[in-house]
């Protein structure tokens, strides 16, 4: 099959490489991968990751290895990225994204999304709805991954959110927090962006001019310094949600969140069956942060847009 492979840092190459399908899982032929900043984060070497990354997608179960799964042949379904050992206390407790001898889709120790077929655990398959197309249906992790938010987060009508990042992931994190708090601020750095924040409805400010009285702060930045900003604009006693997985040391003065007593909350992968609830209702909108669609064979002009642009998506099959 063709597949984005990252031999080093820096060094991602499009080749043919064999497909074999891990035992008990599902065949999934890959129709449309998003590119997100841990993607980005990884080629830069983040996490030492080597072979197929990628693990936002949409896709079409070919075959299946366990009869049980043959109800999913055929289907077009999104995944959950973490596979956990099924045996451990975390996975015992419904948490596999917490198991220690975990994969993660092109991200740990599995091949991810880059590529035309994947292979995944029928229980972490989710059917889309038909009426929800490829190019929104490929956002269903990233948006999942916002849903988190809404569990650890003490979130109300009037909670005053600030969303430190107007990159593809703030926006979405921003769209799925409204879902309860009025009051959602985007904080960002580039106007373009900020301009289809407030196409979406929302607050905006430069972060130059941002002043630090919010209940919850999200950092989504996906740069280090973004956490020091974070903690500046919680108000006392406020959470701080560290959405950024960057490549390398993050600069911390913990003494603010000290004196102010500020909750740190780390916050990774969510729920899928609000995320798709959310995208069918209309709730978070993603076609306004598609800045680019290129074949597996543009994926060097499609990495280069999604540093510096909002989403870029390849289409595999």
């Amino acid at each position: 099959m063709r597949a984005l492979v990252l031999d080093t840092p820096h060094c991602l190459t499009l080749r043919t490489v064999p497909f074999t399908p891990e035992p008990g899982e599902c065949k999934v032929r890959v129709l449309l991968a998003g590119i997100c900043g841990t993607d980005l984060h990884l080629v830069d070497g983040y996490a030492d990751f080597r072979g197929i990354p990628g693990h936002e997608f949409v896709g079409l179960v070919d075959s299946v290895s366990n009869p049980a799964d043959r109800e999913w042949i055929g289907r077009r379904v999104v995944g959950e990225i973490n596979v956990g050992c099924g045996a451990c206390a975390q996975c015992r407790a419904g948490i596999k994204e917490h198991c220690p001898k975990r994969t993660v889709v092109g991200i740990r120790g599995r091949s991810g999304a880059f590529a035309e077929y994947l292979s995944l655990p029928g229980a972490n398959l989710h059917r889309v709805p038909d009426d929800v197309d490829n190019e929104t249906a490929v956002f269903v992790e990233p948006v999942a991954a916002a849903c988190r938010i809404l569990e650890q987060a003490p979130l109300a009508t009037n909670t005053r959110v600030g969303v430190l990042g107007d990159g593809r992931m703030g926006l979405i994190v921003a769209q799925v927090l409204r879902t309860v708090a009025n009051l959602v601020t985007v904080i960002g750095r580039h106007e373009r962006k900020l301009d289809v924040a407030r196409a979406l409805g929302f607050a905006t400010t430069h972060v130059e001019h941002a002043e630090g009285d919010f209940d919850v702060v999200v950092d989504v930045t996906g740069r280090a310094e973004g956490l020091q900003q974070a903690v500046a604009l919680a108000r006392p006693r406020g959470t701080v949600v560290m959405k950024t997985t960057a490549h390398g040391a993050a600069p911390f003065a913990s003494w603010p969140a000290v004196v102010h007593e500020l909750t740190l909350t780390g916050s990774r992968c969510g729920p899928f069956a609000p995320a798709i609830a959310h995208l069918a209702s209309g709730a978070v909108q993603v076609r306004p942060l598609i800045a680019h669609v290129a074949p597996l064979e543009g994926y060097e002009r499609a990495f280069d847009v999604a540093r510096s642009e909002l989403k870029a998506l390849l289409t595999i099959a």
